[in-house]
């Protein structure tokens, strides 16, 4: 895993995105609200408990983790190059940024979002069987096949520690925990 000082302290907020209803996909928005515990204002996965559909089928009274997905745009470049076309908002996170390497930040780092809101980073997004319906072929670009790094490329996933409004432009700052580099779990 990296050694702290080499992930980058600073990035870009790129784009948002927030869909009331539980689509794969989520539409572009100018601003969304970051609620403190609960997630994307007006998004289908906002809330203190799991909103997953699968998850929540299940255990209906488990806390969410999965308030806020984020995902690295850098991305959708290496997706490209192999034939695909993603671009924010198609994989289902909320918010798009630029030079964060998000998959390689530390368990309970904290990301600040412009001039207020906090995501604490609980997990990876664990790719499931909708991103190949999405596209076919896609689960198998965000697998990593690297036998160092994470699991899986296709975000990270936080809850909202404090509240605030975001949108494309805004900066997006790291607080890396104080303690010993744990690696995101798959969520």
């Amino acid at each position: 895993m990296p050694q702290a000082d080499a992930l980058s302290p600073e990035g870009t907020v790129i784009a948002v995105a927030a869909d009331r209803g539980h689509h794969f996909s989520k539409p572009p928005q100018d601003e969304i609200v970051l609620v403190e515990g609960h997630g994307v204002e007006g998004d289908a996965h906002a809330g203190p408990f799991v909103r997953h559909r699968y998850l929540a089928r299940r255990q209906p009274r488990l806390a969410s983790l999965r308030q806020v997905h984020l995902i690295p745009s850098e991305l959708f470049a290496s997706l490209s190059e192999a034939g695909f076309e993603v671009a924010a908002g198609h994989l289902g996170e909320n918010i798009t940024t630029a030079g964060l390497d998000l998959e390689r930040m530390p368990l309970g780092t904290l990301i600040e979002l412009g001039p207020a809101a906090i995501v604490e980073l609980t997990g990876l997004r664990t790719p499931c069987v909708l991103i190949d319906r999405f596209q076919a072929g896609l689960k198998r670009q965000v697998l990593s096949s690297a036998e160092t790094g994470p699991p899986f490329k296709c975000g990270v996933l936080g809850v909202v520690r404090v509240g605030g409004a975001v949108a494309a432009g805004d900066s997006a700052r790291v607080r890396l925990p104080s303690s010993t580099f744990r690696a995101l779990p798959a969520l």
